[in-house]
C-alpha cells in the first residue's frame, strides 16, 4: 500500500498598508489684527481678530478645516494657551477667500473649524480665513501656534489631508501719553514771518519803528507793525492796544476817535493819529499798497477765527483808543485758532501849527485767551 502523505506549506505574509502623509499647507501666516473695541491685534487678552493667510495644496475634496491652538508648534500634545477663548458669544468666521461656502463650528475652546459640504477644490488655492473677536492669551510677549489642518470629512475626523502650522506673539502694549496744556502763542514786532507757511513767533524783529517820512500838513505819515496769535482757548482771544497818542513833551498829536466806534477818514492838514488791522489803498498814502495787509491766513471760521475788531477793520479808515480790542478770534463762533499774522497800520497827520519836536508813543498789545 502506498500512502501519501501531503504536506501543505503555508506562507505568512504581513500586509502593511500604505502610510498617508499630509501635504504641507504654504506660505502660512497668522496675522493679529485690531479688534473692533479698540484693542491692539496682539493685545495680552485683548478682544482681537485672527487672520489666517495661507495656500493649500489642492486636489483633494475638502470639508473642514481646524485651527488647533498650542502652546508649541507640530509636536506632541497640544496644550491650549492661558487664557485664549475661542468659544464666545461673538466669535465669527469674518471674510473669506480662495475656499468659500463655510460656517464656524467653535464648540471647542482653542480647536475652532470651518466646515462645508466636501468638495474638490483647485491646485495651489490661496486662502483667507479671519476669525472674529478671539481674546488672545493672556502672558504678555508670549508666542502661541496654531496648528491648520484640512479634512476631507465635515467635522475634522479622520486623517488630516494638509497641515501646517503659524506662529504668533503677544505684546506688551506701548502707552504713550502727553500733555497740552492751556497754549497762548503771541509776538509783536516791526515783521513777524513765516516757517514752512506758520507764523513763527521766533522770526519776530525789533519793534523800534520810524513813520516813513517827516510829519508834514501836505501828506501822511505811515508805518506798520507786526503780531501772531494763536491760542486753544474755548472761547479764543481778544487783543487789546494800551498806550497814549503821539507825544512830544507837553505837546500830542489827538487820537482818532469817533464816540459810534467807527474808524475816521484820513484827512491831511489835520492833526490826527489812527490805526487799522487791514489791507489800505493808494488813496491814503502811496507807501500803504505792500506793507499794510489783512490777516493772513485768512479766517475762515473753523480753525482760522481771528479777525480784526470791527472799529479797526474798514480799509482807509483808522482809530486809536488805548485799551480797546483790536482783534479777536470769534469769526463765525469764538473759539481757538491756528496762528495768524495781523498787520497794524499807523498814519500820522499833522495841522499847519502842530508844534515841532521829535514825537513818540510805546504802545503795548496784550492778548487775552479765555479758557
Amino acid at each position: 500500500m502506498a500512502s501519501f502523505v501531503l504536506v501543505f506549506a503555508s506562507a505568512a505574509s504581513v500586509y502593511r498598508a500604505p502610510t498617508a502623509y499630509a501635504a504641507q499647507i504654504t506660505t502660512r501666516s497668522l496675522q493679529l489684527v485690531a479688534g473692533a473695541g479698540g484693542d491692539g491685534g496682539s493685545k495680552p487678552g485683548g478682544t482681537v481678530n485672527h487672520r489666517f493667510t495661507f495656500t493649500l495644496p489642492g486636489g483633494n475634496s475638502v470639508g473642514s478645516i481646524k485651527f488647533e491652538y498650542c502652546t508649541i508648534a507640530q509636536v506632541n500634545a497640544c496644550v491650549t494657551p492661558t487664557g485664549l477663548n475661542t468659544t464666545g458669544g461673538t466669535v465669527s468666521l469674518g471674510s473669506e477667500t480662495g475656499v468659500t461656502g463655510f460656517t464656524l463650528n467653535k464648540t471647542t475652546n482653542g480647536a475652532p473649524y470651518l466646515t462645508r459640504t466636501a468638495a474638490g477644490i483647485g491646485t495651489n488655492v490661496a486662502v483667507t480665513y479671519q476669525l472674529n473677536n478671539i481674546v488672545n492669551p493672556t502672558p504678555a510677549n508670549y508666542t502661541f501656534f496654531v496648528r491648520i489642518s484640512t479634512y476631507a470629512s465635515t467635522d475634522t475626523s479622520g486623517a488630516a489631508l494638509d497641515t501646517g502650522s503659524v506662529a504668533a506673539s503677544t505684546a506688551n502694549p506701548i502707552v504713550l501719553s502727553g500733555v497740552m496744556p492751556e497754549s497762548l502763542i503771541f509776538c509783536t514786532g516791526a515783521t513777524v514771518s513765516t516757517t514752512a507757511g506758520i507764523p513763527d513767533c521766533t522770526t519776530a524783529t525789533s519793534g523800534d519803528i520810524q513813520f516813513n517820512q517827516l510829519f508834514s500838513p501836505s501828506d501822511t505819515a505811515t508805518a506798520t507793525s507786526q503780531m501772531a496769535a494763536s491760542t486753544n482757548a474755548g472761547s479764543g482771544y481778544a487783543i487789546t492796544v494800551n498806550g497814549p497818542t503821539l507825544t512830544s513833551g507837553s505837546n500830542t498829536i489827538p487820537a482818532m476817535v469817533n464816540a459810534a466806534g467807527a474808524g475816521i477818514v484820513s484827512t491831511r492838514a489835520t492833526s490826527q493819529f489812527g490805526m487799522n488791522l487791514v489791507a489800505n489803498t493808494a488813496g491814503v498814502a502811496a507807501s500803504f499798497p505792500g506793507t499794510s495787509a489783512n490777516v493772513a491766513p485768512t479766517p475762515n471760521g473753523t480753525d482760522l477765527r481771528g479777525q480784526p475788531a470791527s472799529e479797526y477793520s474798514v480799509a482807509d479808515r483808522f482809530k486809536f483808543y488805548s485799551g480797546e480790542a483790536v482783534a479777536r478770534s470769534d469769526f463765525n463762533v469764538a473759539g481757538p485758532t491756528h496762528a495768524q499774522i495781523y498787520t497794524a497800520s499807523y498814519i500820522v497827520n499833522v495841522a499847519g501849527n502842530q508844534i515841532s519836536g521829535t514825537y513818540t508813543t510805546t504802545l503795548t498789545y496784550i492778548c487775552t485767551p479765555t479758557f
